[in-house]
């Protein structure tokens, strides 16, 4: 790739045949993405079909069996890539031991955020996530789902250009998690890409681009409306069905 490509800097991802093996299992198989900046792209599959396998490999945290993959035009090993991204995990990724506003304390300071804009982001975090009243709780008292937005808002912490949110409203009531998806179309708005997992077929909707994974393989990319068009089908749980098992179903 020409790092002096127009079009390559327009893109904020880019893989190239990107494999992850364990053994003779292809978790991610030749994984071909072009995803523009300022989009929100969603990953729709089953358990198993290799939706955190393909946020971690682009997070850099798995080594890709083969291919490649680029971030905001760099590659996914170089040196100081985490800077330009946030991540959060399905599983809690937060120091159990220390409250939630130490924790964004800790998260500003290992991304280098000054004293005063680790306070404006704590305070404006804890309002999205709704735990205000709870920041001077340790993480291990948090109830499971208050975990899940405590991580999502050190995700956040430092204003990421390219944000990976693995299953985000998992555990969620259906009130907040609309205000957190208001909040991620405003961070597109803003010039954020966004690459999400989701269960939930409402949140998909929300995507400009949604990729369906089956068994690591793209099985199918387009909008809400293409995936309908192109399946004759009125729900993309009914057009996932149809990619999968073909005309019959």
């Amino acid at each position: 790739m020409n790092v002096n490509d127009t079009g390559a800097q327009s893109r904020a991802v880019e893989t190239t045949d990107l494999t992850k093996k364990y053994g003779t299992l292809k978790a991610v198989d030749g994984l071909n993405l072009s995803i523009n900046n300022s989009t929100i792209y969603g990953f729709l599959g089953p358990n198993g079909a290799g939706k955190t396998t393909t946020i971690k490999l682009l997070c850099g945290l798995l080594k890709p069996t083969s291919g490649q993959a680029r971030v905001l035009n760099r590659d996914i090993s170089s040196n100081g890539f985490e800077e330009l991204i946030g991540y959060m995990p399905q599983e809690t990724a937060l120091y159990v031991n220390l409250t939630i506003g130490q924790n964004l304390q800790l998260y500003g300071e290992l991304y280098d955020l000054d004293r005063d804009e680790i306070a404006k982001r704590k305070e404006e975090l804890l309002e999205l996530i709704d735990l205000v009243d709870w920041k001077d709780t340790r993480v291990e008292e948090l109830s499971g789902g208050m975990k899940h937005r405590a991580s999502l808002a050190c995700s956040l912490i430092q204003e990421p250009k390219v944000l990976f949110l693995d299953e985000p409203t998992v555990g969620v009531d259906p009130d907040l998690r609309a205000s957190f998806w208001d909040y991620f179309l405003g961070l597109m708005d803003q010039g954020t890409t966004l690459l999400i997992t989701t269960h939930y077929m409402d949140e998909a909707r929300n995507c400009d681009t949604i990729g369906m994974l089956d068994k690591g393989d793209l099985i199918a990319e387009g909008s809400y409306a293409d995936h309908l068009e192109e399946t004759g089908t009125d729900s993309l749980e009914d057009a996932f069905l149809k990619y999968t098992k073909g005309e019959d179903t």
